[in-house]
């Protein structure tokens, strides 16, 4: 929507570089700082509309805002009222940077009484916009973008809420270095493969131990949110403007009550709760956690886990769960035990790993490829391309589809050549889609009977092939390439062409020397 939109990406793209020009070159923390007033503009916008929805209800509301609030560690107490994005965004530069620093950041640093996940973990947010011209202008900014969507929101009869999540996104995408411990973001088209591989359904438990920005758990809920409105024959049209308005409450609320995410870094917890809440997921169930630390995963509760976790990252062994078998401090290797030990028996898991993981000869790697073959049901090892993560690495990945408890008989093996994006630095999108439609389209039709031309992108390997070879799950071990027959001339052919070449060059010599 936005690369169709021209005003609206041009206003994102102005938004971003006034921080960039104000002093906070940092993407992350841009984001960050932008996040804080994006929460601040939503809470006036949720403000209004619960208070409106009361009135036509006939129903009591009390505001957030109504009342009075004492500013911490001094006797200034203030209305609330003022409190509001709609307040203070009127105001001169100077007099509105100091009264969100003073007033209005530890307001919202309080709320955590409150039903919103976001409003959880900004207490120990802080609050860096340096220059009063900076927030002026970027709550101006704002105030446009927002203008924009409900402009567009109208003349397209789109929703609302959608949008105001594409615009959050965008700026999510600016994010363009890799985190701590090998922590990258993954992109949007690869999360979506791994959603539809999965299929996750109403009423399942999903959850993303290494949630990152959230993009697993929102491309699960708009998956399971297009299917029921695909079932039920409902378009987004003008008569239904708000997203969900086509489910009932109980369904949007087991969608949102089902959605479980948790991530090591507090600046993740709070991009991934907003990524959401601009979504229309107001209470997700985001937590700031370490899944590989003891006592802090929930064994045996989720039907779907899908995750890309950090790679080449080391846990000391007294912070390891106990759960965690494995003898080893790799994180690639525990947290794909941990996404083991987090299904249910029947419950299905995608998880991006590196290759090394796939043919690695240490007890601990093979250990944990013996348990997706012994007691699970591998479904697919697909091979991604080594520039599907670039900029961030070149690493090379593969994702891995598995169910715990079923039985493996054979593994289908997928070798993804192109994503539909060029696999240099700029990953600029290609005509078509790659190889995501047939990869799709062959999952879902896979036959283990008919399919073991291993000289194919894609191919069976049965599940005592594997175990024969150590468990090793990497295609190349599997896969035939086929030779092509080169013909060359004869020796003797070859010499005299080399002799004739060897004559010219003693020739032009020699003109050389005559002429010096």
């Amino acid at each position: 929507m936005l690369q169709t939109n021209v005003t609206l990406k041009n206003k994102v793209d102005q938004l971003w570089n006034k921080f960039w020009s104000g002093g906070i070159s940092n993407p992350l923390t841009a984001v960050e700082q932008i996040t804080y007033l994006l929460f601040m503009k939503q809470l006036d916008y949720l403000d209004f509309k619960q208070m409106s929805d009361a009135k036509k209800a006939g129903i009591m509301y009390t505001s957030m805002f109504d009342g009075t609030y004492r500013i911490p560690s001094t006797d200034q107490i203030v209305d609330k009222q003022t409190l509001r994005w709609s307040y203070f965004s009127k105001m001169s530069p100077e007099e509105m940077l100091s009264h969100v620093q003073v007033k209005v950041f530890p307001f919202l640093k309080d709320l955590r009484g409150y039903d919103l996940t976001f409003a959880k973990y900004i207490k120990n947010a802080v609050f860096v916009i340096p220059k009063p011209a900076l927030l002026v202008e970027a709550v101006f900014t704002i105030e446009e973008i927002f203008s924009e969507i409900e402009k567009y929101y109208e003349e397209q009869e789109k929703v609302s809420q959608e949008i105001q999540g594409d615009v959050y996104e965008m700026l999510l995408s600016q994010i363009t270095k890799g985190g701590v411990n090998g922590q990258f973001k993954t992109p949007k088209h690869i999360i979506k493969l791994i959603v539809e591989l999965i299929e996750p359904y109403l009423g399942s438990r999903i959850i993303d131990p290494a949630c990152g920005t959230g993009g697993f758990l929102l491309e699960s809920y708009k998956y399971i949110e297009k299917q029921l409105l695909k079932d039920r024959k409902v378009n987004k049209t003008v008569e239904d403007k708000v997203l969900c308005n086509a489910l009932n409450d109980e369904i949007s609320n087991t969608l949102n009550n089902n959605l479980y995410g948790y991530d090591i870094d507090m600046t993740m917890v709070r991009l991934a709760a907003m990524n959401l809440m601009m979504h229309g997921i107001d209470n997700s169930h985001v937590y700031h956690k370490n899944t590989l630390s003891e006592g802090s995963s929930k064994l045996n509760q989720y039907d779907i886990v899908m995750t890309n976790p950090p790679f080449k990252g080391f846990i000391e062994g007294e912070l390891i769960n106990k759960s965690l078998t494995l003898r080893t401090k790799k994180s690639e290797l525990l947290f794909l035990e941990n996404v083991y030990n987090l299904l249910k028996i029947g419950g299905t898991a995608g998880v991006i790993i590196p290759d090394g993981v796939l043919f690695g000869k240490s007890k601990a790697t093979v250990e944990a490829r013996k348990i997706l073959i012994e007691n699970c049901e591998l479904k697919a090892v697909i091979k991604l391309p080594n520039g599907v993560f670039k900029p961030y690495t070149s690493v090379s990945t593969a994702i891995l589809i598995f169910t715990k408890g079923s039985e493996t008989k054979d593994v289908w093996f997928y070798d993804m050549h192109s994503d539909g994006y060029s696999l240099d630095d700029t990953r600029e999108t290609l005509i078509n889609y790659g190889d995501l439609p047939e990869l799709l389209k062959e999952y879902r039709i896979r036959n283990p009977y008919d399919n073991h031309n291993r000289k194919k992108k894609f191919f069976f390997v049965s599940k005592d092939e594997i175990v024969g070879e150590n468990y090793d799950l990497s295609i190349d071990r599997y896969k035939e390439y086929a030779l092509e027959e080169v013909t060359y001339e004869k020796p003797s052919i070859i010499l005299s062409r080399l002799k004739e070449i060897e004559e010219d060059i003693h020739k032009e010599l020699a003109e050389l020397e005559e002429m010096l």
